[in-house]
């Protein structure tokens, strides 16, 4: 019966080692963690929410003023990403910068620009949408 999995296992090793990871590392918490670009780090939700609740997270909205008006992360501030200067993002001692959008992929282009000036970044994986699944709420004015 085992002989029957072994080309897959191999398969399963093979995809692994191109894709840069040990088995040991694939199955990792930090895993979720790792830079999904070079210098930018996704947070899910629920580690959004801790920082949130906090008081460690200084967040930025990069999607447009229209999108951040019918509902934004509670004490966001707006940079939509057509006008986004990655010199202009508040970097605030002992808080983490956290860019988000509705789906996590401007966000991602904005946090990728802000790494290249400051050598780091972090975003929210999944954006709002992750947000409010997790049982995040959204707020219209702050």
């Amino acid at each position: 019966m085992i002989a029957r999995f072994a080309p897959v296992a191999g398969t399963v090793l093979l995809a692994l080692s191109l894709a840069g990871c040990t088995v040991s590392e694939a199955n990792t918490p930090d895993t979720a963690l790792a830079a999904v670009a070079q210098g930018v780090d996704a947070l899910d939700a629920g580690q959004l929410a801790t920082l949130v609740s906090s008081g460690k997270a200084v967040l930025i909205d990069v999607r447009t003023p229209e999108e951040f008006a019918e509902g934004h992360i509670a004490g966001a501030v707006n940079m939509p990403l057509d006008s986004f200067d990655p010199a202009a993002v508040p970097l605030v001692p002992d808080k983490q910068t956290v860019i988000y959008c509705r789906s996590g992929k401007r966000s991602l282009e904005a946090a990728q620009r802000l790494a290249e000036e400051t050598g780091s970044a972090v975003h929210l994986a999944g954006g709002t949408i992750a947000w409010s699944s997790a049982g995040g709420r959204l707020t219209l004015a702050d």
